[in-house]
């Protein structure tokens, strides 16, 4: 039974943990005492309005007097912003039963629909520690799940969250799988198909393990944060939008998911796979166009990989009433010329307004891609999509669209600019043989990228370019000097970002 005794008052320690809700607790006040708890502890924390699971973090300093309890700015935010001083309740979570289903999978045993089920649910509603995360992520890594485990987690994620209807039969979407710099395709696309008067709320993810996901991109131009109903309105009004999946709660397990993915640096085929049909088919997708880029470094290295992942795309999406189309394409080398939010902005920018300084492989790339969608959407016979597309571009009819998307989202924004950066040059002359995609994103990661959204890399060469001695080879960007620091550091020991070899006579 509660007594006046039992309570402690919530003060918000304005502490960063992401989206993992944290609890801060004197380790010797009456609370953490008599209910036993210890660092790291799964707690339950009860106010008068709500009650959220978090994680406790034991204070062995006068941080916090004895009846203080802190919250981190996530549990903050799920406890509905409550003002210092509201008194809390704390005891013990439930174990998590699901986590049972996890080890049996650690151990080699299938997830059937009701295991996935419980799992998803459990990490919807938030049960699911950060270390607890980390063993499902591990347990799903590589291709660990086979069709059935990954229709089941689809389904389960679709129904965790929210879900559009569109009211019509055609509405259209595309994905990129992924693991390849740049490539930032998608804001192009959408603002040619839209203005071709088709419908395409696009909804994407931020970055999981690459310097940056289209929804960080677009956060440089316009408000991605959009609510279920201004998304509604945004695509009523211009037929497509540009939103993070994330605000409008759809496949919200997903977006818990994607979090402890990137900090592993892993990914799972058939979670992979699970993440873009749910998103799908939550924003109300009938037509669904998927990029696979292959390459020696690319997120798929082989053509045995990508068909797998093709017939596992195309068998998930039809088992959820989607109509899935795959395109296989070109991942040697990183597509566009910036890597990292402000810089792919800046690429998709050029693009759209025509600009002579443009990346031409983003250009064509983006024209394929929406040519594919114009003949699925019926604007264009097969095999004349391409001309529809580029005339669509070329005639400024997509930049005019791409420019009120913005406008319905609120408004476009000017790209700003980092303080720090530092031109590599190559150290020899000959020919672009090799770019290595991971280094090159994890060069961009390491100075700062998406976190810092003007931090990044912008590449001066493609493959097969004749380099002279001391021609820049790529640029590096930054916000700090630290950062600047770290990214050369990595640099130092990793020699083989872009291998430049003599040409054979």
């Amino acid at each position: 039974m509660e007594t006046q005794f039992d309570f402690l008052q919530l003060r918000r320690m304005g502490i960063d943990t992401h989206q993992e809700p944290v609890v801060y607790m004197r380790r010797d006040c009456h609370v953490a005492t008599s209910e036993g708890f210890n660092a790291m502890s799964r707690i339950r924390v009860n106010t008068a309005q709500t009650s959220i699971i978090a994680t406790l973090v034991l204070v062995c300093s006068d941080l916090l007097s004895h009846q203080q309890a802190g919250l981190s700015e996530a549990a903050w935010r799920l406890l509905h912003c409550p003002t210092d001083g509201e008194s809390a309740w704390f005891h013990h979570a439930q174990p998590v039963d699901s986590m049972s289903q996890v080890r049996g999978k650690l151990y080699g045993n299938r997830l059937t629909t009701s295991s996935a089920k419980n799992i998803i649910t459990d990490i919807r509603a938030g049960r699911y520690s950060d270390i607890q995360l980390a063993a499902y992520v591990t347990a799903c890594a590589g291709d660990r799940l086979n069709l059935d485990e990954t229709i089941a987690i689809t389904n389960a994620m679709v129904d965790s969250g929210e879900h559009f209807d569109w009211g019509i039969d055609q509405v259209l979407d595309k994905h990129c799988v992924g693991g390849l710099p740049g490539n930032r395709t998608t804001p192009i696309v959408v603002a040619i198909v839209a203005a071709n008067g088709l419908v395409m709320p696009k909804t994407s993810s931020r970055a999981i393990t690459s310097p940056a996901g289209t929804a960080d991109t677009m956060e440089v131009l316009t408000n991605v944060n959009l609510s279920f109903e201004l998304m509604r309105e945004v695509v009523q009004k211009e037929g497509a939008c540009l939103a993070w999946g994330g605000s409008v709660s759809l496949s919200p397990a997903d977006d818990m998911i994607i979090r402890v993915e990137r900090a592993l640096d892993l990914d799972s085929e058939g979670q992979l796979v699970a993440s873009v049909i749910s998103k799908k088919v939550a924003a109300g997708a009938k037509q669904v166009l998927l990029d696979i880029p292959v390459g020696p470094t690319a997120k798929v290295r082989s053509a045995e990989k990508a068909q797998r992942l093709r017939q596992l795309l195309e068998s998930t999406g039809r088992a959820l009433g989607l109509d899935v189309r795959t395109i296989i394409t070109d991942g040697s080398q990183p597509v566009g010329r910036g890597i990292g939010p402000a810089l792919e902005a800046r690429d998709v920018l050029q693009v759209l307004q025509n600009d002579g300084h443009a990346p031409q492989d983003l250009r064509d790339k983006s024209l394929l891609l929406a040519a594919h969608l114009l003949e699925m959407g019926g604007k264009a016979e097969v095999g004349h999509g391409l001309a529809l597309a580029q005339s669509t571009l070329i005639s400024g009819q997509a930049w005019d669209k791409f420019r009120a998307i913005c406008a319905a989202q609120g408004g476009l924004k000017l790209i700003e600019s980092a303080d720090f950066s530092h031109c590599v040059r190559a150290t020899s002359s000959g020919v672009v043989a090799y770019i290595n995609n991971r280094f090159i994103a994890r060069l961009a990661s390491l100075a700062g990228a998406p976190n810092a959204p003007t931090a990044g890399m912008d590449l001066h060469v493609r493959l097969g370019d004749d380099i002279n001695q001391g021609d820049p080879l790529f640029t590096l960007y930054a916000e700090a000097p630290g950062e600047l620091a770290y990214a050369l550091d990595f640099l130092d020991g990793h020699t083989d970002v872009i291998r430049i070899e003599r040409e054979m006579v």
